[in-house]
């Protein structure tokens, strides 16, 4: 007798990929994991290498000036002063009078470099909000001012301030450097930027190119010229090539000349550490100038290079 046929089984459902699922987060986590590191090397390491590049030199020079003579010259290499002592210093100083240069150095910088930032904001805010003939071509000239090397402008310079009377005058050490390209040129492009509408709405109130520069287009622009600034005084300060040409007073010197005082030293290693006692003064109040204008160079930089 034939049996009915058994009912076929339910197909049994498949299992919970449970493991599936509970790797997930750990995929996830080991991206983020991996991407970081990525993100660390590819910025915090190159950044880490440049910033160790510029400073250890530094770094080196201030700890040598603190130390003796036998610990910079000795053959084993001594990274820390045993017994900091600042007799570099006051050997300096003996040697060299300080405080006229940095005077000097205070006055020409401050004077040159404000002279230049001022006729860098005027020359910019004319080539953008004034019209008159011939701005591009003007502005041509600029840009190839941005290309001619300072060396070529050494002995037509020498020869007019000479010939004026400027030797070893402050006049004549700030004159033939008023002219700013980059400055001009940076403002300018950052000013090419700035809302039209704002200086059209304060041009039918009635100001002028005057109040308009003052009051709108430099509080809109702090950033770009504090990099302009920073950058002029820095250049100011380190000038070398100038100064040492048209000064031949120690009265006159400024700071980075005065230290050729300093060549009868050279040949004796024993002074290596007044050396660098010496650039460390010459470098210190840059140093300070950039610690509190640093914040704004990024900013600056970048609103004046795109438009």
């Amino acid at each position: 007798m034939r049996t009915p046929a058994e009912p076929a089984a339910a197909p049994t459902p498949p299992a919970p990929r449970a493991a599936s699922r509970k790797s997930h987060p750990r995929h996830g986590s080991a991206l983020d994991h991996e991407s970081t590191l990525s993100l660390i090397f590819r910025g915090y390491v190159p950044l880490i290498l440049a910033t160790l590049i510029i400073a250890l030199p530094l770094i080196w020079m201030m700890l040598g000036s603190l130390k003796t003579s036998g610990e910079v010259v000795s053959r084993d290499l001594v990274w820390l002063p045993g017994s900091p002592t600042f007799d570099a210093y006051l050997t300096a100083s003996q040697k060299v009078d300080f405080p006229r240069l940095f005077l000097n150095s205070t006055l020409v910088t401050v004077v040159g470099a404000g002279i230049k930032v001022l006729l860098a904001l005027t020359t910019a805010y004319a080539l953008v909000f004034v019209r008159f003939p011939f701005k591009r071509t003007i502005f041509a000239g600029i840009l190839v001012a941005l290309m001619v090397p300072p060396q070529v402008s050494l002995l037509p310079n020498y020869i007019l301030i000479s010939g004026l009377g400027g030797a070893n005058t402050y006049w004549g050490i700030i004159l033939p450097g008023l002219g700013t390209a980059f400055g001009t040129f940076l403002l300018r492009q950052h000013f090419l930027s700035l809302p039209a509408e704002i200086l059209e709405a304060a041009e039918l109130d009635g100001a002028g190119h005057l109040r308009r520069l003052v009051q709108i287009v430099i509080p809109l622009s702090t950033p770009t010229i504090a990099t302009v600034s920073l950058v002029t005084i820095v250049n100011e300060w380190n000038d070398y090539i100038w100064p040492l040409i048209i000064t031949t007073d120690d009265q006159m010197m400024t700071l980075p000349v005065g230290l050729t005082l300093l060549k009868n030293l050279e040949g004796d290693p024993s002074s290596y550490p007044i050396l660098m006692a010496g650039a460390v003064v010459v470098i210190v109040p840059v140093l300070i100038v950039f610690t509190f204008l640093q914040r704004y160079i990024v900013a600056g930089l970048t609103q004046g290079a795109v438009r």
